[in-house]
C-alpha cells in the first residue's frame, strides 16, 4: 500500500522508509466504504488497529465551494471532459515531503485521468510565508482549479500562539490568493498533530501532547467557515485532541521528533485525504 519513498534531493528532512524499531504497526482495518451508485468510486483506505476514535472522513463544505471541482472530475469520470484540473497544494514540510500530496495526486489520476497536481511546500512555513508576491505569482502561473492549503503545524508549536493573529494571517493569503486568482476554490486542511519536547537540566528529554493544535485547528475551522471556504479537518478525522498523537505515535508513523512522520504516515496522510476527496465526489454525482 505504501508506495512513495523519500529521495535525499527533497526538502523535508530525510525519512526513514519503516516503522520506528520499537514499535509494530498492528494489523490493519478497512474504513466505511461508501454505498455505491453507478457513477460514485469505491474506496479502500485503511486504518492501522492503533487507531482509537476516528471520525467520519467528510469535508465540510456548507456553500457547495468544491461544486466546479466535483463537476469537472465527473466530467473526466465520463469522458465529457478532457480538459486538466489542475490542483495546486501548499504547505509546510509535511507537504514539501512531497510523499503525502503526491500520494493524493498520483490516486486521483489513477481515477480520473486527466489531473495534474503540484505540491509547493516549505520548511517551517506558516500561511505567512506564502504572502510574498513571487510565491503567489508562482502559484497563479499554475492557473489551478482547486487550491489546497495545509499549515497548523508552525503557527501552533508558537509558544505565544494568538488564534486572533493566526486568522488575520490566513486572511492575509487567502485575500492575496483571491486577488489574483478570483473564484478559484479553496480547501484548508488541518494539521495532522505533534507533539511538544521538553528537558529539565539533564534529564532525558520527554514529549507531550501539543495543546495548542486544537486551538489552531478550531481557528482554521472558524475561518473557512466565516470565508465560505471548504474545510477538511485530518486532525479530527485521526482521533481529535485526545487521541490523533497517540494514534499516529502508537501505530509507529511519526519520526523521533515526534513532529514529522516517516513514508508510510505520509502515504497514509495522502490516503485519507484522497479518500476525502471522494467521499465529496460520491456525494455531489449522488444528490
Amino acid at each position: 500500500m505504501f508506495g512513495w519513498v523519500a529521495l535525499p534531493g527533497w526538502g523535508q528532512d530525510q525519512m526513514p522508509l519503516s516503522a520506528r524499531p520499537d514499535v509494530r504497526i498492528k494489523g490493519i482495518r478497512e474504513l466505511k466504504e461508501y454505498k455505491l451508485t453507478p457513477d460514485t468510486v469505491g474506496v479502500h483506505i485503511l486504518f492501522p488497529e492503533a487507531f482509537q476514535h476516528t471520525k467520519p472522513n467528510q469535508i465540510i463544505d456548507r456553500t457547495n465551494v468544491l461544486k466546479p471541482v466535483m463537476e469537472q472530475l465527473y466530467r473526466l469520470r465520463t469522458g465529457a471532459s478532457e480538459d486538466t484540473l489542475r490542483i495546486v497544494h501548499i504547505g509546510d514540510s509535511h507537504v514539501r515531503g512531497r510523499i503525502y500530496p503526491r500520494t493524493v495526486g498520483v490516486k486521483l489520476s489513477e481515477v480520473f485521468g486527466a489531473v495534474s497536481y503540484t505540491d509547493m511546500g516549505v520548511n517551517g512555513a506558516t500561511c505567512l510565508t506564502f504572502t510574498h508576491p513571487d510565491r503567489i505569482a508562482a502559484i497563479a502561473e499554475l492557473k489551478p482549479g482547486l487550491l489546497i492549503l495545509s499549515f497548523g503545524t508552525n503557527e501552533s508549536h508558537n509558544k505565544r500562539y494568538n488564534s486572533t493573529v493566526h486568522y488575520h494571517q490566513m486572511d492575509e493569503l487567502v485575500k492575496l490568493l483571491r486577488s489574483r486568482m478570483p473564484g478559484v476554490p479553496i480547501l484548508l486542511t488541518t494539521p495532522p498533530g505533534s507533539y511538544e519536547s521538553f528537558r529539565q537540566s539533564r534529564r532525558r528529554r520527554t514529549y507531550s501532547i501539543n495543546q495548542r493544535t486544537v486551538i489552531a485547528v478550531n481557528t482554521i475551522r472558524k475561518y473557512a467557515e466565516d470565508q465560505k471556504l471548504a474545510v477538511w479537518d485530518m486532525y479530527n478525522v485521526v482521533g481529535g485532541k485526545d487521541y490523533a498523537c497517540r494514534n499516529w505515535w502508537d501505530a509507529g508513523l511519526m519520526r523521533p521528533d515526534h513532529v514529522h512522520y516517516i513514508a508510510e504516515g505520509y502515504v497514509l496522510q495522502g490516503e485519507i485525504l484522497f479518500e476525502g476527496l471522494i467521499n465529496a465526489y460520491n456525494k455531489y454525482v449522488s444528490d
